[in-house]
């Protein structure tokens, strides 16, 4: 008889993980199967205080944005331009078909639509009941 446990470990998860991955690298092309690489930016004041960045991962040839913050004095100022732009560079050279994020709606959806990001899918009434989040994608 098999047993189903209400539990979270971190051993538990890892194995998890290993497993879906195992079986998903035994399914897809093996022109896609490379190690994962973080990438990341930040923008630092000249104390070293960081004021913004930029992070995410690049695996199977899509660079997928994690988080792009900026503090608010910053905002208006086109470092967030700057900042999706290296990413993007450092997509194309690793030879990425597209970047993919995810954002709500009291973010910044229009901000990466400006940029190129085409809306892939929303859900309605995340995370608030007026509110969405949005997937959006960039073809390279």
């Amino acid at each position: 008889m098999l047993n189903i446990t209400h539990q979270w470990n971190q051993e538990d998860s890892e194995y998890i993980r290993s497993k879906l991955i195992e079986f998903n690298l035994a399914n897809v092309p093996d022109d896609l199967k490379h190690p994962v690489k973080n990438v990341s930016f930040m923008v630092r004041d000249d104390e070293g205080n960081i004021l913004g960045g930029i992070t995410g991962k690049i695996a199977w040839r899509q660079l997928y944005v994690d988080f792009l913050w900026l503090d608010e004095s910053l905002r208006g100022k086109r470092y967030g331009e700057e900042l999706l732009k290296r990413a993007e560079d450092v997509a194309r050279e690793h030879n990425c078909r597209q970047i993919q994020l995810n954002t709500l709606s009291f973010q910044a959806p229009g901000f990466y639509q400006k940029y190129g990001f085409e809306v892939a899918g929303i859900i309605d009434g995340f995370p608030g009941p007026d509110q969405k989040q949005y997937y959006m994608v960039k073809k390279l």
